[in-house]
Parts: structure tokens; sequence; C-alpha cells
């Protein structure tokens, strides 16, 4: 039962919203202490879908997922009500977050469910809170008119945390332009940049801040590591935003073409020209173009891309007449362009005039436990392109993601996650749950962070000397890094979990599996 003094307890709670620092945690715990459950979680609609802000009691990869309402039955049915909605301990409608509960072994179907819908003023849907419990009996006690009082309290307070996260974001533009363009940048399919470490939000900080001036940008970063999702950001925080984002791959274009390319041709301008053709500047005209792989520009294009930025004038292939054109240009590169300058392969001036405002993007590597949120978004996204019901990953897999160093960036643990995600759902599919496990993932441990993994000579003689299989190969690289780390921080599990940057709970079960000594620390 919740009782009148909880409530009010609990607004005045709520009600300190503005100091702070993690309002969507302070909403979860305030429900724990009110109604204790297995898991609890906070999502918030963004578009047709639900995007978990924060969570108790659930795997860490939870985060990184975005929940499509049309494809989970019971979150869908939650979004539709009008007051907190109670499923039976047997309904048969799967449940999200079926395997995900973090403070239990094995894929233990949830049993008691329990969701509130969050509505604002105007009676529409700013999110959910999904309570669940292994115990069936749970929830059955619950005053329907109580629930509906927390509800309120609960939207009271996610809106008014929403609020102020736009206005202290967007404060330099007028507040009715910067939401507009803020829900039309969530509601498109990929654009959100997941990430929570330290090099993401100063990222995300500085696309904001330079979005909203006209200055050229030019985004640096390894293969893979999203260039081009930074730059559609750069355009839909900019005032650009409803005007066209035209892209060009500047490694694609032969020589004797990227002129036409870039400015366009007028008929019969050489041989082949059958019809006139508008470039890349005249189709971006108004909004922004991206130039990709601005390394690869040849030299002669490249003091023509320079006259384009100093005065913003174009001539199209086989006419006279001088056009003036209002292009934001977005370049971005994986090559060392002062290096490049250096070397003479690229025109300095061309350099600085790119790079009034430069972006670096992390690689993977340095981006802490990004890997393991986006590799919950990864295995969603995943789980839906090949009709699985649901997907997660095991604690191993966890544990193999965060420590390979990740060559090949973002992009490569998209792939990665795709092709596990097949090869479990072909060994599983008797299974309700599928379990991505690191046999899936096949990825080489000794390309990882040599400081993270080193393994004895002993563990590896062992490897290298024994027909050990993949699995096998796996749990002896994890025993010994679990043991190497718990020695160096004095079994001390909640600093080696941090290290490891793993559930401290998972942590313990999995050492138990592979037979370490669990002692407590104090």
């Amino acid at each position: 039962m919740i009782d009148n003094q909880s409530l009010l307890n609990t607004a005045v709670t709520l009600a300190q919203v503005n100091t702070q620092a993690q309002p969507f945690q302070q909403l979860i715990d305030c429900i724990q202490q009110l109604i204790p459950s297995d898991a609890i979680a906070l999502l918030t609609l963004q578009g047709d879908v639900l995007k978990p802000q924060a969570i108790h009691g659930l795997m860490p990869d939870t985060l990184g997922r975005r929940f499509s309402i049309n494809d989970h039955p019971r979150l869908h049915a939650i979004c539709n009500a009008k007051q907190p909605l109670q499923f039976a301990h047997d309904c048969p409608i799967p449940d999200p977050y079926d395997g995900l509960l973090s403070n239990k072994t094995g894929d233990i179907p949830v049993h008691a469910c329990l969701g509130i819908p969050l509505l604002n003023d105007a009676n529409a849907l700013l999110g959910v809170i999904t309570l669940d419990s292994l115990d069936a009996k749970a929830f059955d006690d619950l005053n329907l008119a109580d629930l509906a009082q927390l509800g309120a309290l609960c939207a009271a307070h996610l809106q008014t945390t929403l609020q102020l996260q736009q206005y202290q974001n967007h404060a330099q533009h007028s507040s009715a332009l910067v939401q507009e363009l803020n829900r039309e940048a969530l509601t498109r399919n990929g654009v959100e940049i997941i990430g929570q470490s330290p090099a993401m939000q100063t990222l995300k900080n500085d696309i904001k801040l330079v979005a909203a001036s006209e200055f050229s940008v030019l985004i640096q970063g390894d293969t893979g590591v999203g260039k081009e999702l930074v730059a559609r950001n750069i355009h839909l925080h900019s005032k650009r935003s409803e005007q066209p984002l035209i892209h060009l791959n500047c490694a694609s274009l032969p020589e004797n073409l990227a002129e036409s390319e870039f400015f366009g041709h007028a008929k019969g301008a050489f041989t082949g020209a059958h019809n006139a053709r508008q470039g890349k500047f005249q189709l971006a005209d108004g909004g922004t173009l991206f130039l990709d792989e601005i390394g690869e520009l040849p030299l002669a294009m490249q003091s023509k891309l320079l006259r384009v930025l100093q005065s913003g004038e174009i001539q199209t292939v086989g006419e006279d007449e001088v056009k003036y054109i209002d292009v934001r240009v977005v370049a971005a590169t994986n090559r060392n362009l002062k290096n490049e300058v250096a070397e003479g392969r690229f025109r300095a001036d061309l350099y600085h005039r790119l790079s009034v405002y430069p972006l670096n993007v992390a690689p993977l590597k340095q981006r802490e436990n990004d890997v393991i949120l986006l590799a919950g978004y990864f295995v969603e996204q995943t789980a839906r392109k090949l009709a699985i019901k649901q997907l997660k990953l095991s604690v191993e897999t966890q544990l193999l993601l965060t420590q390979y160093n990740w060559p090949g960036n973002v992009r490569e643990l998209e792939h990665v996650i795709s092709r596990a995600a097949l090869k479990a759902k072909q060994s599983q599919w008797q299974q309700a749950i599928i379990t991505i496990e690191p046999v899936h993932c096949e990825l080489n441990l000794c390309t990882s962070n040599p400081a993270s993994v080193a393994i004895s000579t002993a563990d590896n003689d062992k490897i290298n000397s024994q027909n050990l299989s993949l699995k096998q190969a796996t749990d002896t690289f994890t025993q010994h890094l679990i043991s190497q780390q718990l020695e160096q921080h004095e079994f001390n599990w909640a600093a080696t979990a941090r290290t490891l940057q793993v559930d401290r709970a998972n942590l313990v079960r999995l050492a138990k599996r592979l037979g370490i000594a669990v002692k407590k620390s104090f």
C-alpha cells in the first residue's frame, strides 16, 4: 500500500529537481522506495520509440536500447492507457525485459508487470515507468487511485526536467525554434549520438555550440567512428535544418569529373554531357554540403573549392555566368591534414578555411563504457531485422566487448553484433530468449588493449598448446583478467567492476562460474 504521507514525501523530494544532477535516476530511486521491485525503468517517448533514461535492476546495455512501441505489445498497451496498467502474472504477452534482470542468473521471465503512463498537462504521453517483479503477487495490493496520484507526480517531475534540459542546452536560441529543431532531430531515424563518456559529452556540447554558427567545420577521426553522423547532427541543430543536407564523397570522384560534380555542367559542355546537370553546390544552396573524405580531393579541385569558400561564387562547367550560392560546408577526413599540408598534398589555405571549428571524434577504445550502450542499441535494431522477439548479451560477451580494442570502431561493433545475432539465432532457434555468447562474436583477443588484457605466459601456453574451443579459450582469458584486476584492487569487487566496466553483481556471478574465489571486501 502507498499511504498519503509517502506520496507527500515523494512530492517534496521530486520538487528538488533544480538541484539534482541526475533527476531521472532520482525519480527511479523514489519509486523503488515506495514500490520495491526487481526492475524499474523510466523511458521517454521519442517519435514511435521509447528511450530508457534511468534503470534499476536491469542489465546496463538496456540504456543503449531503443524500444519500438509497435514491436512490444506490453509497452504499446501502457502507452495507450490513460491510467496505471497491471498485467496478470500469467499474461501470455512477452515482456520486453525478459532475461534482462541484472540481479538474477539465467533467462528468468518476469512474473509481475506494472506500467504507469506519464502524461503532460495536455494529456499527451511523455514517457512511461515500468515495474517488474519475479513475485507474481508483488503489485496485487496496490490501489489504482494511489498509483494514479504517483503517476501524476512523476509526470510533473518528468515534464519539468525535460523543459529545464531544453532551456539549459539551447539558451542561445529562441525557445520556439530550438524546441522544433530538437523534436525533428530526435524523431528522425539514425541521428542520435549514443554515448555517455566524457569524450562524447564534450563532442555533443561542441556540436550544439558550432551548429548555431555559420562556421565551416572539419570533422576528424578514424574510419568507422561516425563522422557522417556528426555532420547530420550539426545540420539538424542549425538554422539550415529545413534546407537540404547534400553528401559528396571526395574519395569516389574521378578527377576529370570532379568539377562537374561540384558545380554542375551545361548541355554539351563535354563529351557525354547530353543534358544540363546541377552540381552539389547548387543542390545544397541554402543548406549544408557535407564533403566526406576531403583529404582525398585532387589538388586542382582544392583551389576551386577554396574560391567558393572565400567568395560564395561558382561557375557551371560550360557556362560563363558566375552564380552566387549560400552553402555551409562541413568536411570530414580520417587523415591528419596538418601532415598532408606539410607534405604538399593538401593546400594550407584550404585547410585553414575548412577548419574554422575542428571537431575530433574519439575512437571507440577511448570511449569507456559506451561500447555497452552502443551494443544495446545495435542488439535492439538487429532483433527487429531478424524478427527475434528477445535478444540479449551474456555477461561474458559484455566483458569481451569492453576489452576488445575495436580497430574498426562503431561500424565494426555494429557488424559484429549483426553477425553474432544471426549465429545465435541459428544455434538457439528453439529458445524464447536468444543470447549472444562470446563464441558468436569471433573477436580476436590478441588485438585487444595490451594493458587491459595481458595474459600470463602460463595461460598463453595453455591456450596455444591445447585444442581449446573458442569458449574454453575465452573462459581462460576471462578468468585470468578478473583475477588480475581483483589482485590489483585488493579484492575490492566494486572497484574491479568499475575498471572492467561491468555490473558488480554480474561480475561476482561470472567469477563464481569460472571458479574464482569470491572474497568480501571491506
